[in-house]
Protein backbone atom coordinates (compact mmCIF):
# COMPACT_ATOMS: atom_id res chain seq x y z
CA UNK A 1 0.00 0.00 0.00
CA UNK A 2 1.38 2.95 -1.33
CA UNK A 3 1.93 6.47 1.37
CA UNK A 4 -0.60 8.34 -0.89
CA UNK A 5 -3.33 5.35 -0.04
CA UNK A 6 -2.53 5.67 3.61
CA UNK A 7 -2.89 9.19 3.02
CA UNK A 8 -6.18 8.85 1.32
CA UNK A 9 -7.84 6.57 3.90
CA UNK A 10 -6.73 9.36 6.54
CA UNK A 11 -8.59 12.08 4.35
CA UNK A 12 -11.72 10.15 3.43
CA UNK A 13 -12.35 8.07 6.96
CA UNK A 14 -15.18 9.40 9.01
CA UNK A 15 -16.98 8.62 12.16
CA UNK A 16 -20.50 7.06 10.84
CA UNK A 17 -23.60 8.48 13.13
CA UNK A 18 -25.92 6.21 11.12
CA UNK A 19 -25.60 2.39 10.28
CA UNK A 20 -27.17 0.33 7.50
CA UNK A 21 -28.03 -2.87 9.53
CA UNK A 22 -25.68 -4.69 6.75
CA UNK A 23 -23.36 -7.15 8.34
CA UNK A 24 -19.40 -7.35 7.36
CA UNK A 25 -18.41 -10.41 5.76
CA UNK A 26 -16.73 -12.62 8.28
CA UNK A 27 -13.88 -13.15 6.51
CA UNK A 28 -13.43 -9.62 6.90
CA UNK A 29 -14.15 -8.87 10.56
CA UNK A 30 -11.51 -12.16 11.34
CA UNK A 31 -8.81 -10.31 9.14
CA UNK A 32 -10.13 -7.04 12.09
CA UNK A 33 -9.74 -9.03 14.86
CA UNK A 34 -6.27 -10.59 13.73
CA UNK A 35 -5.43 -6.73 12.69
CA UNK A 36 -6.39 -6.11 16.46
CA UNK A 37 -4.71 -9.20 18.15
CA UNK A 38 -1.71 -7.71 16.12
CA UNK A 39 -1.79 -3.99 17.97
CA UNK A 40 1.59 -3.07 19.16
CA UNK A 41 1.71 -2.29 23.31
CA UNK A 42 4.25 -0.74 25.86
CA UNK A 43 6.55 -3.58 26.73
CA UNK A 44 4.28 -6.12 24.80
CA UNK A 45 2.25 -6.43 27.95
CA UNK A 46 -0.79 -6.92 25.82
CA UNK A 47 -2.96 -6.51 29.24
CA UNK A 48 -6.24 -6.29 27.27
CA UNK A 49 -9.39 -7.74 26.37
CA UNK A 50 -11.50 -7.25 23.40
CA UNK A 51 -15.10 -8.15 24.21
CA UNK A 52 -17.21 -9.07 20.52
CA UNK A 53 -20.82 -8.94 20.09
CA UNK A 54 -22.21 -9.50 16.74
CA UNK A 55 -25.21 -11.13 17.28
CA UNK A 56 -28.68 -8.54 17.66
CA UNK A 57 -29.23 -10.81 20.91
CA UNK A 58 -25.62 -10.14 22.05
CA UNK A 59 -26.05 -6.51 21.20
CA UNK A 60 -29.48 -6.13 22.27
CA UNK A 61 -27.33 -7.01 25.93
CA UNK A 62 -25.16 -4.70 25.71
CA UNK A 63 -27.70 -1.71 25.37
CA UNK A 64 -28.39 -0.38 28.92
CA UNK A 65 -24.30 -0.29 28.82
CA UNK A 66 -24.42 2.60 26.47
CA UNK A 67 -26.22 6.22 26.34
CA UNK A 68 -29.43 6.81 24.46
CA UNK A 69 -27.35 9.05 21.62
CA UNK A 70 -25.20 5.36 21.05
CA UNK A 71 -27.67 3.12 21.47
CA UNK A 72 -28.82 2.98 17.60
CA UNK A 73 -24.90 2.91 16.66
CA UNK A 74 -25.06 -0.44 18.99
CA UNK A 75 -28.34 -1.75 17.50
CA UNK A 76 -27.47 -1.16 13.49
CA UNK A 77 -23.92 -1.88 13.26
CA UNK A 78 -22.55 -5.25 12.49
CA UNK A 79 -20.24 -5.55 15.24
CA UNK A 80 -19.45 -3.87 18.65
CA UNK A 81 -16.11 -4.70 20.05
CA UNK A 82 -15.47 -3.74 24.00
CA UNK A 83 -12.12 -2.65 25.32
CA UNK A 84 -11.73 -3.98 28.24
CA UNK A 85 -8.12 -3.37 30.40
CA UNK A 86 -7.24 -5.17 33.99
CA UNK A 87 -6.97 -3.24 37.80
CA UNK A 88 -3.84 -5.56 37.67
CA UNK A 89 -1.62 -6.79 35.85
CA UNK A 90 -0.91 -10.43 37.04
CA UNK A 91 2.64 -12.66 37.36
CA UNK A 92 0.25 -15.20 35.61
CA UNK A 93 -0.29 -12.88 32.56
CA UNK A 94 3.20 -12.07 32.88
CA UNK A 95 4.25 -15.45 32.43
CA UNK A 96 2.05 -16.10 29.64
CA UNK A 97 3.14 -13.29 27.62
CA UNK A 98 6.93 -14.16 28.16
CA UNK A 99 6.40 -18.54 27.15
CA UNK A 100 4.70 -17.15 24.34
CA UNK A 101 7.63 -14.93 22.97
CA UNK A 102 9.80 -18.24 23.96
CA UNK A 103 7.09 -20.63 21.78
CA UNK A 104 7.76 -17.94 19.02
CA UNK A 105 11.17 -17.66 19.15
CA UNK A 106 11.91 -14.08 19.67
CA UNK A 107 14.71 -14.78 22.13
CA UNK A 108 18.13 -16.32 20.80
CA UNK A 109 19.71 -16.66 24.41
CA UNK A 110 18.37 -17.26 27.88
CA UNK A 111 20.02 -14.59 29.05
CA UNK A 112 18.20 -11.93 26.41
CA UNK A 113 15.20 -13.07 27.80
CA UNK A 114 15.79 -12.56 31.70
CA UNK A 115 16.72 -9.07 30.49
CA UNK A 116 13.48 -8.51 28.57
CA UNK A 117 11.72 -9.92 31.14
CA UNK A 118 12.98 -7.96 33.77
CA UNK A 119 12.94 -4.88 32.00
CA UNK A 120 8.65 -5.46 31.23
CA UNK A 121 8.49 -6.28 35.13
CA UNK A 122 10.30 -3.25 35.60
CA UNK A 123 7.39 -0.79 33.80
CA UNK A 124 4.72 -2.62 34.67
CA UNK A 125 5.73 -1.67 37.90
CA UNK A 126 6.34 1.96 37.65
CA UNK A 127 2.51 1.87 36.25
CA UNK A 128 1.67 -0.05 38.88
CA UNK A 129 1.83 1.60 42.19
CA UNK A 130 -2.40 2.01 42.32
CA UNK A 131 -5.47 0.49 40.20
CA UNK A 132 -5.71 3.97 38.98
CA UNK A 133 -2.19 4.37 37.89
CA UNK A 134 -2.94 1.03 36.04
CA UNK A 135 -5.85 1.42 34.64
CA UNK A 136 -4.65 4.83 33.06
CA UNK A 137 -1.47 2.95 31.60
CA UNK A 138 -3.63 0.40 29.90
CA UNK A 139 -6.32 2.80 28.77
CA UNK A 140 -4.10 4.23 26.87
CA UNK A 141 -2.41 1.06 25.21
CA UNK A 142 -6.18 -0.04 24.25
CA UNK A 143 -6.49 3.65 22.52
CA UNK A 144 -3.62 2.57 20.71
CA UNK A 145 -5.31 -0.91 19.70
CA UNK A 146 -8.77 1.72 18.91
CA UNK A 147 -6.73 3.54 16.46
CA UNK A 148 -5.52 0.21 14.55
CA UNK A 149 -8.57 -1.16 14.31
CA UNK A 150 -10.40 2.28 12.61
CA UNK A 151 -7.62 2.86 10.29
CA UNK A 152 -7.57 -0.73 9.30
CA UNK A 153 -11.26 -0.55 8.88
CA UNK A 154 -11.37 1.96 6.67
CA UNK A 155 -8.88 0.74 4.92
CA UNK A 156 -11.41 -2.40 4.32
CA UNK A 157 -14.27 0.15 3.08
CA UNK A 158 -15.61 -0.51 6.90
CA UNK A 159 -16.99 2.04 8.80
CA UNK A 160 -16.66 2.60 12.64
CA UNK A 161 -17.67 5.07 15.19
CA UNK A 162 -15.50 5.29 18.65
CA UNK A 163 -18.09 4.80 21.42
CA UNK A 164 -17.16 6.82 24.26
CA UNK A 165 -20.39 7.78 25.59
CA UNK A 166 -21.25 4.70 27.51
CA UNK A 167 -22.04 3.85 31.56
CA UNK A 168 -19.11 1.76 32.33
CA UNK A 169 -20.47 0.84 35.32
CA UNK A 170 -23.25 -1.00 33.65
CA UNK A 171 -21.24 -2.26 30.59
CA UNK A 172 -18.93 -3.85 33.67
CA UNK A 173 -21.93 -5.31 34.57
CA UNK A 174 -23.67 -6.55 31.70
CA UNK A 175 -20.45 -7.98 31.01
CA UNK A 176 -19.13 -8.99 33.94
CA UNK A 177 -16.19 -7.65 33.86
CA UNK A 178 -15.56 -6.66 37.50
CA UNK A 179 -15.43 -9.84 39.12
CA UNK A 180 -12.93 -10.80 36.96
CA UNK A 181 -10.79 -7.67 37.78
CA UNK A 182 -11.17 -5.76 34.34
CA UNK A 183 -12.77 -2.50 33.53
CA UNK A 184 -14.19 -1.39 30.48
CA UNK A 185 -12.59 1.56 28.84
CA UNK A 186 -14.27 2.31 25.29
CA UNK A 187 -16.04 0.26 22.62
CA UNK A 188 -16.18 0.27 18.84
CA UNK A 189 -19.36 -0.53 15.96
CA UNK A 190 -18.16 -1.18 12.97
CA UNK A 191 -20.33 -1.57 9.86
CA UNK A 192 -21.80 0.12 6.58
CA UNK A 193 -22.66 3.59 6.81
CA UNK A 194 -26.50 4.09 6.13
CA UNK A 195 -27.51 6.09 2.72
CA UNK A 196 -28.90 9.40 4.72
CA UNK A 197 -26.01 8.78 7.10
CA UNK A 198 -25.47 13.48 7.20
CA UNK A 199 -21.74 13.09 8.82
CA UNK A 200 -20.49 11.47 5.34
CA UNK A 201 -21.27 14.52 3.67
CA UNK A 202 -19.63 16.87 5.84
CA UNK A 203 -16.11 18.51 4.98
CA UNK A 204 -13.49 17.05 7.08
CA UNK A 205 -11.97 19.60 9.47
CA UNK A 206 -8.64 20.04 11.10
CA UNK A 207 -6.59 22.56 12.41
CA UNK A 208 -3.60 23.67 10.59
CA UNK A 209 -0.45 22.32 10.34
CA UNK A 210 1.12 25.52 12.00
CA UNK A 211 -1.32 24.70 14.76
CA UNK A 212 -0.44 21.52 15.53
CA UNK A 213 3.62 20.62 14.77
CA UNK A 214 6.52 22.29 16.05
CA UNK A 215 9.90 21.59 15.15
CA UNK A 216 12.35 21.28 17.92
CA UNK A 217 15.80 22.67 16.83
Amino acid sequence: MSENKMLQIAMNRYTTKHYSGKQIPREQFNELLEILRLTPSSVNAQAWKFIVASTQEAKDKLMEGFLDFNRERVSKASDIIVFAVPEKITEEHLQKVLDKEIVDGRYAKQDVIEGLDAGRRHFVGLHSHTVSDTLAWETAQAYIALGFVLFAAAGMGIDSTALEGVDYDKLDDILGLRSRGLRSVVAVSLGYRAADDSNAARPKSRLSKEDLFEEFR
